[in-house]
C-alpha cells in the first residue's frame, strides 16, 4: 500500500523563496492587476489575532511524524506585504515559483492572510491560486478573515499534466474592490504523504479495534475448561462496523459485473438520482417511484441498507422548471406534498435522510418560503418518519477551496436549524475530491466533529485520469475518515465506468476489470478486517484485538467436531472479555 518513492530533498522545500525575508520585503513580488505593494515588518501577531492551530491529529500519540509537527508548530514571522488600492477583487499580488511544480505530485499552499483597511468591514474570502504556463488554475486555498484578525491558509494543487509546466505563479486576490489585504510567511510544498499514512494507521488501530479476551468452556467437561484446553480456533469477522457504500442506478444493476462488484465489496447503498424530485415528478402531478421502488427491492434481497438522498434540493438549477414556476403558496403545498408523498411513502425503510441537499450552495426555497422552510423541512420529516437520522449534506467543506463551505459555515448552518428546532442527526461532507491533503481533510472533520453529531462521507469519489494517482487520492481520503472517531461511514458515488456522474472515477472498467484505485480499495477493505486463528490456552482462554463489528468463532474439539458462535465487538476502552461456553 506504499506511494512510489521520491526524492525527500523536495518535500518541505518552499517553493516561494524567502518570502518576506529580502530587505525591501517585496523581492520577487509584483501587483496583479490595478494595486500598490509595501512591505511591513512587525511583531508577530498575538495569539488572540489568530486562528487556531491546525487541528491536531495527536490525540495521545507520542509517534506524531516529524514533518506533520512542523506545520502545526509554524509560528507567524510578523513580516508581511500589503496590497492597497485596489479597482477589482482580482487585484492583487502575485510571484513566481522558484521551481516548476513537478507532475503528479500533490503540493500544499500555507500562510497567513489579513484584511483592513480601505473601509474593510465584516469578513472577506481571500484567495491563493496556483497558476501554470497559460494561466491555467490548478489549485489553491482560500480563508475567510474577520478585519484585525488573520487567516490560516490551507489548500493544495496538483499539475496532472505527463509534462512539467514551464513556470508557476501564485496568485493573492479576494476581497472587494477597496479593501487591503496582507500576505505573510506564504509557502508552496510538495507533500509527503507516507509519514501521514503511516500516522493513520496507528490513529485507526485505537480508534477502530479493541483488545478481545474470550474465555472459553465446554458443557461436557467436568471442570468446563479441560474439553477446550489445546482446541483449535478461528476467529472470522463477518462484518465491520464502518460501514462503506456506494450509490448505485436503474441502468447499473442491469450489469452483472456492476452487481458482482457492488454485493461483494460494498455494505449500503443510496439511489443516486431515483428518489430526487426532480425524477420522481419531473412532470407536476405524474409522480413515479417505480424505478426507486426497482432500486430499493435489489437492495433489500442483497441486504443493503439505503440511505434517503434527497427529499429536496436547495440549487435553484437542480429544482424541476415546473416548481421553479410557482408562487408563494403553491410552492408550500408543493412542499408539504413531496414531504406526505415520499417520507410517508418510505416510513421506516430508510436509515439516513438527506433533507435539504447542499444548503450551503444554495437557498432556493428559504428565498421564496422564509428562513425557518429548511428547519421546517426537517421537522416535518421527523413527524411524519422518526425512525431516520437526518443529515444536511454538501460539498467542499474538507477541500479548504470554497469560501460558502468552510467548515466554520456548516458548523453555523447547523446550530441555526437547530435553534429552530430541526432534529438535525447528522453531517454529510460529499468528498467529490481533488487533490486531497490528508490532515486538511482532518481538520475539516475536526471542526464539524465540535458539534457532536455524527459524521458521514456521503458522494466520495476522486477523477484523477492517472490511475495510480487516483488510487493514492482515494487512499488519502478512506485512511482520513476511516482514523476520525466522528466518522460513521463512507459512501462512494459511484464505482464503474459508465455508471459515474464523474469521469475517471471508477474502480472498475467497463469490461469488469478493476483499476488500480479498485485494487487499492479491496485491499484497504481486506486491511480493516480482522482475523484471528491459534489454540485455546491452558486456561480456556484465547486473546486477539480486532476491528469492531460482528464475528463468528469456530472451536474444534478433540473429536474433530466444529462448534460455532457468533458476538460482536464494540467500541471500548478497555478489553472485551466474553464467556463462551461450547
Amino acid at each position: 500500500m506504499a506511494f512510489a518513492e521520491e526524492e525527500t530533498a523536495h518535500f518541505g522545500m518552499n517553493l516561494v523563496d524567502g518570502h518576506c525575508d529580502s530587505e525591501d520585503g517585496l523581492a520577487g513580488w509584483a501587483p496583479s492587476g490595478s494595486c500598490t505593494l509595501s512591505a511591513h515588518a512587525e511583531d508577530p501577531p498575538a495569539a488572540d489575532a489568530l486562528p487556531p492551530p491546525l487541528a491536531a491529529t495527536a490525540d495521545g500519540d507520542d509517534d506524531e511524524e516529524e514533518e506533520e509537527a512542523v506545520w502545526r508548530a509554524r509560528k507567524p514571522s510578523g513580516r508581511y506585504v500589503l496590497a492597497a488600492h485596489r479597482r477589482d477583487e482580482k487585484d492583487g499580488l502575485c510571484r513566481a515559483l522558484s521551481r516548476a511544480p513537478r507532475p503528479k505530485v500533490t503540493y500544499r499552499v500555507a500562510g497567513w492572510v489579513g484584511v483592513g483597511g480601505g473601509g474593510a468591514e465584516g469578513s472577506h474570502a481571500v484567495h491563493v491560486e496556483v497558476r501554470v504556463d497559460d494561466h491555467r488554475r490548478v489549485g489553491g486555498g482560500v480563508v475567510v478573515v474577520e478585519p484585525g484578525k488573520w487567516g490560516d491558509i490551507k489548500g493544495s494543487f496538483r499539475v496532472d499534466d505527463d509534462e512539467p509546466p514551464r513556470g508557476a505563479k501564485v496568485y493573492v486576490h479576494g476581497p472587494p474592490a477597496g479593501v487591503d489585504f496582507k500576505v505573510m510567511d506564504l509557502q508552496v510544498c510538495a507533500v509527503n504523504k507516507i509519514p501521514r499514512l503511516r500516522h493513520l494507521r496507528k490513529k485507526a488501530d485505537r480508534v477502530r479495534k479493541r483488545d478481545v479476551v474470550l474465555k472459553l468452556s465446554s458443557r461436557g467437561a467436568e471442570d468446563g475448561v479441560s474439553g477446550v484446553a489445546g482446541a483449535r480456533i478461528q476467529v472470522i469477522q463477518v462484518q465491520n462496523s464502518f460501514p462503506i457504500g456506494s450509490c448505485i442506478t436503474k441502468a447499473g444493476i442491469q450489469n452483472p459485473a456492476y452487481v458482482d462488484f457492488f454485493t461483494r465489496h460494498f455494505d449500503w447503498a443510496v439511489l443516486e438520482n431515483e428518489l430526487k424530485w426532480y425524477y420522481t415528478e419531473a412532470v407536476q402531478g405524474l409522480v413515479s417511484y417505480a424505478d426507486a421502488d426497482e432500486l430499493i427491492g435489489f437492495c433489500d434481497r442483497h441486504g443493503k441498507p439505503v440511505r434517503g438522498h434527497c427529499i429536496f434540493w436547495a440549487v435553484e438549477n437542480a429544482v424541476q422548471p415546473w416548481v421553479r414556476a410557482l408562487n408563494g403558496d403553491q410552492l408550500r403545498a408543493a412542499v408539504e406534498a413531496r414531504l406526505r408523498g415520499l417520507v410517508s411513502r418510505y416510513a421506516g425503510r430508510f436509515p439516513h435522510y438527506e433533507v435539504n441537499n447542499e444548503m450551503l450552495h444554495g437557498a432556493f426555497f428559504s428565498q421564496r418560503l422564509g428562513d425557518d422552510v429548511n428547519a421546517h423541512m426537517f421537522r416535518e420529516t421527523a413527524r411524519i418518519d422518526p425512525a431516520p437520522a437526518l443529515f444536511v449534506n454538501d460539498y467542499n467543506v474538507e477541500s479548504a477551496n470554497d469560501p460558502n463551505a468552510t467548515p466554520e459555515k456548516y458548523v453555523a448552518l447547523v446550530t441555526d436549524l437547530q435553534r429552530r428546532g430541526a432534529p438535525v442527526g447528522g453531517i454529510g461532507i460529499q468528498g467529490h475530491v481533488t487533490h486531497p491533503v490528508g490532515d486538511i481533510i482532518c481538520d475539516a472533520l475536526d471542526k464539524l466533529a465540535a458539534t457532536g453529531l455524527p459524521i458521514w462521507v456521503t458522494e466520495l469519489d476522486v477523477s484523477a485520469a492517472d490511475e495510480a494517482v487516483r488510487a493514492d487520492d482515494l487512499e488519502i481520503v478512506l485512511r482520513e475518515a476511516f482514523a476520525h472517531p466522528a466518522v460513521e461511514g463512507v459512501m462512494l458515488w459511484g464505482f464503474m465506468q459508465g455508471h459515474m456522474w464523474r469521469s475517471h472515477g471508477q474502480l472498475v472498467n467497463a469490461d469488469g476489470r478493476l483499476t488500480e484505485a479498485g485494487s487499492r480499495f479491496a485491499g484497504l477493505r481486506r486491511e480493516w478486517t480482522s482475523h484471528a486463528r491459534g489454540k485455546v490456552d491452558a486456561d480456556g482462554t484465547f486473546r486477539f484485538r480486532g476491528f469492531h463489528g460482528t464475528y463468528q468463532v469456530f472451536l474444534t474439539t478433540a473429536a474433530g467436531e466444529v462448534k460455532k458462535q457468533t458476538f460482536d465487538v464494540k467500541k471500548g476502552d478497555v478489553p472485551l472479555v466474553l464467556d463462551m461456553n461450547f
